[in-house]
């Protein structure tokens, strides 16, 4: 039986302004890693925009069947078979041009944005683009009352989940080579927010 496709509302209303960052930053052509691709929306969105990059897909074991059927239904050339991927576990051992996450760091708990920023130098050529999409607070402080509501409603599901302060992420990503170089206003108070890496 063929697994249903899930579907995200908010990736379809998402999805053009992030290409545009996309755009701007990311290495044509090259190889993209996208961390935690969900349903497989924006993958096949973004990999169908922009042919010349290979977009890797990757999620964590239980969650790839939906994302196969979206990448299945689309047979784009430029998307191979996603990777599983769990941010605390093994991660792939070749280099990309880039890296991309959606909606994640918040859903993660903090010791696995720490293995997540620990792992990037391992997979990242020297002058690639970290593009993060999602919310963040900005010092200490929520930037809406929608991101105060969300964050709760998130630590009502698990406390280890919540909005990242961009500061604190900032540092940690720069532990690891990695250093802020744009940060993009985004609809419905979400950031694109990208690093450099220097090694």
């Amino acid at each position: 039986m063929q697994t249903p496709k899930p579907f995200s509302p908010a990736c379809e209303r998402n999805r053009g302004p992030i290409l545009d960052v996309l755009r701007q930053w990311l290495p044509e052509p090259g190889r993209v890693l996208e961390v935690g691709s969900g349903t497989g929306q924006h993958a096949v969105h973004f990999a169908a925009a922009l042919p010349t990059l290979t977009w890797q897909t990757s999620e964590r074991a239980e969650q790839l069947d939906g994302l196969r059927a979206w990448l299945d239904e689309a047979a784009l050339p430029n998307t191979p078979p996603p990777l599983a991927l769990d941010v605390g576990g093994p991660w792939p051992n070749t280099p990309f041009d880039a890296i991309f996450s959606a909606n994640t760091l918040h859903i993660m708990s903090w010791d696995h944005v720490c293995a997540f920023f620990a792992a990037l130098p391992a997979v990242m050529v020297s002058g690639a683009p970290l593009i993060i999409y999602g919310p963040f607070n900005a010092d200490g402080r929520f930037t809406s009352d929608s991101n105060q509501a969300f964050d709760a409603w998130l630590k009502a599901r698990d406390t280890h989940m919540g909005i990242r302060d961009a500061a604190e992420v900032d540092a940690l990503a720069a532990r690891h080579g990695l250093a802020l170089v744009h940060e993009a206003p985004m609809p419905a108070h979400n950031l694109c927010r990208i690093w450099r890496y220097a090694g």
